[in-house]
């Protein structure tokens, strides 16, 4: 029995956690710095990082707390190494090295796609392996096929923009506080089906990989042809219309791979992990074809779907039981890494 204390820093949200390898999730404590970045438009590194600073302490005293066990009790710490912000990850990892060589206990550092890729095994039903993944967030859209915890092959993946950008960077042409997708996704609801037609990137490509960085051209496009020279900005409606047609060409060329992979691979199960796994409009038309096709589709909780601590000390407790863990508590991270190294060992 091993209790994992996990910590997410690699962005704009310190996520904290305790899993127990027997009792599952005890406990996990999340800030987000959504409020803070709004004024910017965007994450600022520096100021993410600081913010790191102030809440990853209180957030795990809290976390112990609902979780009712002591510090002392905690047999590992999972933390994530990369992919993320250089400053926002040495935050998280410095206070798990540095908590565990305190405790004479091993740190596991840990791949933040991994960690998306298997929050759904924390759901129940949960898949079994093997499945394939879409990976979809801000700043990744892949497809895998998962073999195992580590047994990870690439099938497909964006050539420019990844379908969160491509949210967020719409959303932003249509005047969208950040984190535009959100924003998006809910104006989208009330838009007029049919009114404009946003191409579909590489949808017939021949191949599993996508590309979002036209379709942010093509609404720009749109955006500047539907506001009348004495307007500064769309009225409503349009707005509505486009925030519409963007969400379904992105759902739909997420769709059609994702058929398309779990086609190539011959396997009948689907993860989808990520940010943009949240998506509602996602959510149904790829429920809508498991019905039609047989398969069966998987998410996290939409809890989990974001940045989180549950996931990291998930993912840190699957490794744990690879005997994986090192004593050695220095530490460094990895702002760019792909997740296929991490095959053999992190």
């Amino acid at each position: 029995m091993k209790l994992i204390l996990g910590i997410e820093s690699s962005c704009d949200e310190t996520g904290i956690a305790l899993y127990h390898s027997e009792c599952g999730l005890l406990a996990h404590a999340l800030h987000s710095q959504v409020a803070m970045h709004n004024e910017y438009g965007g994450v600022v590194p520096e100021l993410a990082s600081r913010d790191h600073i102030r809440h990853v302490l209180p957030l795990i005293r809290a976390a112990v707390q609902e979780a009712g066990c002591r510090l002392q009790d905690v047999d590992a710490i999972a933390y994530t190494k990369g992919p993320g912000l250089s400053g926002a990850l040495l935050v998280g990892a410095s206070v798990a090295c540095s908590l565990a060589y305190a405790l004479a206990i091993p740190t596991i550092g840990i791949h933040h796609m991994e960690g998306h890729l298997l929050s759904p095994l924390l759901s129940d039903p949960a898949p079994q392996f093997p499945f394939v993944a879409l990976l979809v967030s801000g700043g990744h859209t892949q497809l895998m096929r998962v073999d195992g915890v580590g047994q990870y092959t690439l099938l497909g993946e964006t050539v420019d923009d990844a379908a969160g950008e491509a949210f967020d960077k719409s959303a932003k042409l249509l005047g969208l506080d950040y984190p535009g997708g959100v924003f998006l996704s809910k104006l989208a609801q009330h838009g007029q089906a049919g009114r404009f037609k946003l191409p579909r990137p590489m949808l017939h490509s021949g191949d599993l990989d996508f590309s979002f960085s036209g379709l942010k051209t093509a609404v720009l496009t749109l955006t500047r042809q539907h506001t009348p020279d004495e307007q500064k900005t769309l009225d409503e409606q349009t707005r509505a219309d486009i925030a519409h047609a963007t969400q379904e060409a992105i759902v739909g060329v997420l769709v059609s791979k994702s058929l398309a992979a779990l086609k190539q691979t011959g396997l009948n199960q689907l993860v989808v992990a990520g940010g943009v796994g949240a998506n509602q409009q996602l959510r149904a038309q790829l429920n809508q074809a498991a019905d039609k096709y047989g398969f069966h589709v998987f998410y996290p909780d939409l809890e989990f779907c974001t940045d989180n601590g549950a996931m990291i000390a998930f993912a840190g407790a699957l490794r744990l039981q690879q005997q994986e863990g090192k004593f050695d508590y220095r530490f460094n991270v990895k702002p760019r890494w792909d997740l296929q190294e991490i095959n053999a060992a992190t």
